[in-house]
């Protein structure tokens, strides 16, 4: 229920008998009224204060009611707008909708009847108004680096990249395949007083000893077969800024060797030259193995190890990020999609072995197979719809209710719960829905709801 003296409203409509009894019933209500004779008297209002609820009449003197909310959307978009129309300006009034007015009643009304579209229209107008303040409040608290999440374990990196990014010191960076370890690499770099030098990167997986010597450190023309002409390192593209080493656990011992030398005094040269080059740039290095490990097996040189990795930042597995599928999920759909309230469980209770690159894939594909911009449960694949139940139960995890038919009886449910608060009016449920029309009529005939929709309109009219 609504706090009746937190709503500002406006009125506005040539008739002064109506106005002024509309007027003095919301006065009694507890309503900030105002009011207005004609169209320009509101345009002036709307000028000076700001309102919650608009009432404006189609037709006036001077200016109709959808030029006065053409206007008033300009000038003030969250407010939301009650359109009074007589038989004859529906068609204006559906016109009305579409230009953002909440909805229309058409003369004569029963006052009741506007006084519950009234409430309506101010519970939208504060969601909507709650809506804006927790994106404003999100993108405050948002990293300056593209990167996405507000998990604990997220906001941990966080702050390590924010105390490790301004030093020039060589970091490591470890996580699991798809963690986002190359965007960690780049908010470093960013944060760092070389961010307006080049940062390149190097993946050494499966890269022969002399092809990731090639690239780190150039050759000459003629070095070896191939070498047609000169070529710089990444080493010599990055001198002043940043160079990132992905998976530097797969690289081969002799070239671990040589890239400690290039570390410990900042000297190099090109394959197939004598002639020395100084460089200057920052290390970051990146695996998913455990390097320690690495060094213990005796596959990666302690003597590097201990060089590169003068502080680890670890980068948490997708499955213990607690609340960033959903944001990641959103982010990856983008502005024009959206996932129906099924869907988002199943990917929330995957495990994601392979971690946010794996659910961007994921997110593509079912962008492939979704229609109406909806991603479904049914455009998921299938190991992400399975994670849903436990393999020896059956149920979901984390739930001993929640089964695949609950999913249908949740979505069911929440069509015909709006169904009923919007009065049986599709149009109006669609938008609440945040679905198209089209969409709304697929779950009505999917959940068999006409006979329902049938009752609500009935018990609408006696």
């Amino acid at each position: 229920m609504y706090e009746p003296t937190n709503i500002d409203l406006l009125v506005v409509d040539d008739n002064e008998d109506f106005r002024g009894t509309v007027v003095r019933r919301f006065h009694r209500r507890g309503l900030a009224v105002e009011e207005a004779s004609c169209g320009q008297a509101a345009l002036d209002l709307i000028q000076q204060r700001e309102f919650d609820v608009a009432i404006l009449d189609m037709v006036m003197p001077d200016l109709t009611g959808l030029e006065v909310l053409e206007k008033l959307k300009e000038t003030q978009p969250e407010c939301e707008a009650i359109l009074l129309t007589g038989q004859g300006t529906i068609e204006s009034a559906v016109e009305a909708m579409k230009l953002g007015a909440y909805d229309y009643l058409t003369k004569p009304f029963p006052l009741a009847e506007l006084e519950i579209l009234i409430q309506k229209a101010y519970e939208r107008r504060q969601l909507n108004k709650e809506n804006r303040q927790l994106k404003a409040l999100l993108k405050r608290s948002e990293p300056k680096w593209d990167m996405i999440g507000q998990s604990s374990a997220m906001l941990d990196v966080y702050r390590l990249i924010e105390r490790a990014g301004p030093s020039d010191k060589f970091l490591l960076i470890q996580g699991e395949s798809g963690t986002g370890k190359e965007l960690v690499a780049r908010a470093l770099h960013s944060s760092s007083s070389r961010s307006e030098k080049p940062m390149v990167v190097i993946n050494c997986a499966s890269m022969s000893d002399s092809l990731i010597e090639s690239e780190l450190f150039g050759h000459e023309k003629g070095a070896f077969t191939g070498a047609v002409s000169a070529k710089s390192g990444l080493f010599e593209v990055a001198d002043g800024g940043t160079l990132m080493i992905d998976e530097i656990g797969e690289m081969p011992a002799s070239m671990q060797a040589k890239l400690l030398r290039v570390l410990e005094d900042g000297w190099m040269r090109r394959v197939g030259s004598v002639q020395e080059r100084r460089v200057n740039v920052r290390l970051l290095s990146a695996t998913n193995r455990d390097l320690k490990e690495e060094v213990e097996a005796g596959r990666f040189r302690e003597d590097l190890y201990y060089r590169i990795n003068v502080m680890t930042i670890e980068l948490p597995p997708l499955r213990i990020r607690t609340g960033d599928v959903a944001l990641l999920t959103s982010s990856f759909l983008g502005p024009d999609w959206s996932i129906e309230e099924s869907a988002l469980p199943a990917l929330e209770s995957f495990s994601w072995p392979g971690n946010v690159r794996q659910l961007s894939h994921v997110i593509d594909r079912a962008k492939i197979l979704a229609e109406d911009n909806i991603v479904r449960l049914c455009d998921l694949p299938a190991e992400i719809t399975e994670s849903l139940r436990s393999p020896a139960s059956g149920e979901t995890q984390g739930s001993e209710d929640f089964h695949y038919d609950r999913l249908d009886d949740l979505e069911r449910e929440k069509v015909l719960e709006v169904l009923k608060r919007e009065r049986g009016n599709k149009a109006r449920a669609a938008r609440t829905l945040g679905i198209t029309r089209r969409s709304l009529y697929r779950l009505i005939q999917k959940y068999d709801l006409t006979d329902a929709i049938e009752k609500i309109l009935g018990l609408q009219t006696d």
